[in-house]
């Protein structure tokens, strides 16, 4: 296990200001820069970072790639795989760290912040998207807030500090920019991960083969610059009070092997979440009759309350997702918008938003114990490694009145509500309808090989 020297809190180009004169606040940050060329990988984890000071309600949180001038930087040149964001509680003085396991944070000083769940170990993250992150809406209504930096949660002796964690691939002049973006390992010439154990052998790609300083194949002779690039991510939240109704982050994983819990036994219930599946190619010659790949995961959640929020997470290939309710009610529906053009935010063939869905407050609720089921779809078309089946959805404890003086603010609510609605309307006409949907959806937003 290796040990990380001293930690500084880093501070660079930060902005601040207030929005409409209505409490809520707008931080910008930039991470650290990593330095990439053609080929190469960055999977960076850095601690102590900047972020909000405060007992606080977080509204939004939105982050993209961008250069050295502050220029966004395309998919097409600059995959973002992922960029994920978790809390911890740090012993107060302490700098040094080490780097273990799926989150980059495992010690006995340091305690993990998790999300509500579900899965045992990854996935704890409070914030993170991928290629989508510019055109997900990632807005929690009023009057709701995702609750951090409460004094009452910290441990006697401890602060909380924020770790970021980007994957970052340059795939200028590879000779196959979606294999080197689905991490093939023969194409980054690798036969251990990032620990040095072998890799299975039936593992052909996913995060094993594309850890950080790895190289992929790129064409002979081609040369580009190395460049220094930043993750700039935008935090807007407000001064927590009691009109605020918190909400808790669940992450649903469609690869979670889920054993009950079972109390003749005294077996507690387990969650494990491989987080990454293969998606295999449909025999030869059925390319034209519409090649399905679907993938289900059935589980239930510990706690009830209303749906405020819900986004699935996919790459390309991707279809869409959809989580349904006991009795096969839609509860979320989410399909990705695939670009069509050259520029940040519209690179044709990558995933580069996900639909959203912001139910009214209290029209749709979760049991707790109720039988969900989430299904993700991919097109077969052609193979797939190490893509994800992700959702994320945002729950409010139904008991929890908000105050009749907090309105709703159209402009935080009306961001991609069509889903929304559209998923109701669904719900009535089967599951069978819900593919037809989405293969008609895919099919206009261009997915394409990238």
């Amino acid at each position: 296990m290796a040990s990380y020297p001293s930690i500084p809190i880093y501070i660079s180009n930060f902005t601040s200001y207030l929005s409409s004169g209505n409490g809520i606040k707008t931080d910008v940050f930039l991470s650290p820069k990593f330095v990439l060329e053609p080929g190469s990988v960055a999977n960076k984890f850095y601690y102590g970072i900047d972020f909000p000071r405060g007992h606080i309600a977080i509204k939004s949180f939105n982050a993209e790639v961008i250069d050295e001038k502050g220029n966004p930087v395309p998919l097409h040149e600059t995959y973002l795989h992922h960029w994920i964001v978790l809390g911890y509680y740090k012993r107060e003085g302490e700098n040094t760290l080490e780097r273990c396991g799926d989150t980059g944070l495992l010690q006995s000083d340091s305690n993990l912040i998790r999300n509500s769940g579900m899965c045992d170990h990854g996935l704890v993250q409070y914030f993170g998207l991928g290629s989508e992150t510019r055109r997900t809406a990632t807005d929690v209504p009023d009057p709701y807030g995702i609750e951090v930096g409460n004094p009452a949660d910290v441990p006697a002796g401890y602060e909380a500090r924020w770790m970021l964690n980007v994957h970052a691939i340059d795939t200028r002049g590879a000779v196959d920019k979606l294999g080197c973006t689905e991490c093939r390992c023969d194409l980054y010439n690798v036969t251990a991960d990032e620990n040095g154990d072998a890799l299975p052998l039936n593992y052909i790609g996913g995060l094993k083969c594309c850890h950080d300083g790895v190289r992929c194949r790129v064409k002979v002779g081609f040369r580009g610059e190395r460049r220094s690039l930043s993750l700039r991510y935008t935090v807007t939240y407000m001064d927590w009070d009691a009109s605020i109704v918190p909400v808790q982050i669940y992450i649903l994983d469609v690869t979670d092997i889920w054993r009950k819990a079972d109390e003749s036994t005294g077996l507690t219930a387990t969650h494990h979440c491989l987080i990454e599946y293969d998606v295999e190619a449909c025999p030869f010659g059925a390319e034209n009759g519409g090649c399905i790949h679907t993938k289900s995961l059935t589980v239930s959640l510990p706690t009830s309350g209303d749906v405020i929020y819900g986004v699935g997470h996919q790459h390309a290939g991707g279809i869409g997702s959809t989580l349904f309710g006991e009795g096969g009610n839609v509860i979320c529906s989410s399909v990705p918008t695939y670009g069509t053009g050259h520029e940040p935010g519209n690179e044709a063939g990558y995933i580069v938003g996900m639909s959203t869905c912001y139910p009214s407050p209290g029209s749709v609720k979760i049991s707790a114990g109720e039988t969900l089921t989430l299904v993700s779809n991919y097109s077969s078309a052609q193979r797939h490694t190490g893509v994800m089946g992700l959702f994320y959805i945002l729950i409010a404890d139904s008991s929890l009145k908000p105050a009749a003086s907090f309105q709703h603010s159209p402009a935080q609510v009306h961001m991609n509500t069509m889903t929304s609605y559209l998923g109701w309307s669904i719900a009535l006409f089967g599951v069978g309808l819900i593919l037809a949907l989405i293969l008609i959806y895919s099919g206009r937003n261009g997915y394409e090989e990238i």
